[in-house]
């Protein structure tokens, strides 16, 4: 149509009036006319001294070694780093995809507007802890984990496992870390403290509001129907679940929970903070706690 003559002006229409006219995208005209392709397009610029292959090598190295599942290309991309490797963060999740290494991930529905809104990290750590529980399947019958984690180094401060989810056993994640974090276990040692859990039984009974008084921890429910209120504690509990309890098996309550005192150790210490600057939890909470850092 573009080389059809005008029987006005003798001149033909020309491709810009028709695509015009007709309301379509000149590029879209001229990419069938361009020769084919012999490889896929890539983002313009340097490759890097290490070709696909080799990175790619690396990358499942990397996810071999790591002791969790679901890292994704971020923290594969900082232990490259870590380890000497300098690349674009772009093209490590450019191989990943195409090698279907990602982690998987679920995309929910946008919702409207919540209670919550703004951020509950604080800036240094036992400043907010958060707990929750879980239950998993062992040789004995269901048990329920209990969970405590510190809001701004994310580091897991206790966890314990129960046949029973019980006030009692709620408890003890908030023991250990007192003990823990804050040296010791009196009355009071915990002022200045406030912990997230949401509205179970188990956080509202009396037994558990008075021991936190007794410790001068503040109690700071969540939102009702906002589970994001309590938000780092999920979290960590689908770490645990994607890195122990959804694959391995435990015949006894006490061999779960020798295992999760084993994976507080593994986590804190290994498991990278984005926010952090892919930082462990240990070392976030040691460079907060450095004599430099206090005299600051």
């Amino acid at each position: 149509m573009s080389r059809t003559v005008s029987p006005s002006s003798g001149r033909p229409y020309g491709l810009a009036r028709v695509c015009r006219v007709w309301r379509t995208s000149r590029a879209t005209t001229y990419r069938p006319l361009g020769p084919p392709r012999r490889e896929p397009p890539r983002r313009p610029g340097p490759l890097g001294p290490m070709p696909d292959a080799a990175l790619l090598q690396a990358i499942r190295a990397v996810l071999a070694a790591t002791p969790f599942h679901g890292e994704g290309h971020r923290k594969v991309w900082a232990r490259l780093r870590v380890s000497g490797l300098r690349t674009s963060k772009r093209r490590v999740l450019r191989l990943m995809r195409e090698n279907n290494l990602l982690a998987p991930s679920r995309v929910g529905a946008r919702r409207g507007p919540r209670t919550h809104e703004g951020t509950m990290i604080p800036e240094t750590v036992d400043t907010m802890w958060g707990t929750d529980l879980t239950t998993t399947l062992t040789g004995e019958g269901q048990v329920a984990v209990f969970v405590a984690v510190d809001h701004c180094s994310a580091e897991c401060v206790g966890i314990h496992a129960a046949r029973r989810a019980t006030r009692f056993e709620a408890l003890e994640p908030i023991r250990q870390g007192v003990r823990r974090c804050l040296g010791g276990f009196a009355q009071g040692i915990g002022r200045g403290l406030l912990l997230r859990h949401d509205h179970g039984s188990q956080y509202l009974s009396d037994a558990f509001q008075k021991e936190l008084a007794f410790l001068g921890i503040a109690s700071s429910p969540a939102f009702v129907r906002a589970p994001e209120g309590n938000g780092c504690a999920e979290r960590f509990i689908r770490t645990l679940k994607e890195n122990l309890l959804w694959v391995r098996a435990f015949d006894t309550v006490e061999d779960l929970r020798q295992a999760l005192l084993a994976f507080r150790e593994v986590y804190n210490t290994t498991w990278l903070i984005e926010r952090h600057g892919f930082q462990t939890p240990a070392a976030v909470r040691q460079s907060q706690l450095s004599p430099a850092a206090l005299a600051a």
